[in-house]
């Protein structure tokens, strides 16, 4: 099911790791948070294949990884607006839903590629290997900021 931020933090259990998804066109970007949810890592990038595949592919992540939720990047525009790449990823996220019986989280991710592509340049990394890389660590970005998040409103 999908969740708001405050909802979803009430279905966590206290501890279990929790994966970020960045949904594009040609590949799944995958990151793993450590169990007690201080840390998300980039894991891996699964080539995207046929839709039904590909949420195949996710639900034994989530069953090898024994994930307990899951953060997927939500691209609004930049002026905050839901655009067409938005209907696509909740199509996404709608159907893992109903595959997986997860508690699920679509995170702003704006500019998280960008930032994680500028990293790399900044790095000295080749484009080649750059696009090898860019969307399991956009997906660690992303669920960086929901970790961080969801751990000020357990502070607060």
């Amino acid at each position: 099911m999908i969740f708001d931020r405050l909802s979803f933090c009430a279905q966590l259990p206290k501890t279990g790791r929790l994966a970020g998804i960045d949904v594009g066109a040609k590949t799944l970007g995958l990151a793993l948070s450590d169990l007690l949810r201080s840390i998300a890592s980039a894991d891996r990038t699964i080539q995207r294949t046929a839709f039904a595949k590909d949420i195949s592919a996710i639900c034994d992540y989530f069953k090898d990884n024994q994930i307990c939720a899951a953060v997927i990047g939500w691209p609004l525009n930049m002026n905050g607006i839901e655009g067409q790449q938005c209907e696509y990823v909740r199509k996404f996220a709608d159907t893992l839903s109903q595959q997986s019986d997860m508690p699920l989280l679509l995170w702003d991710e704006r500019l998280s590629s960008q930032a994680m592509d500028r990293m790399l340049i900044q790095s000295g990394v080749r484009r080649d290997k750059r696009k090898k890389v860019i969307d399991g660590l956009a997906a660690a970005y992303i669920l960086q900021g929901a970790l961080d998040s969801l751990r000020q409103q357990r502070l607060a």
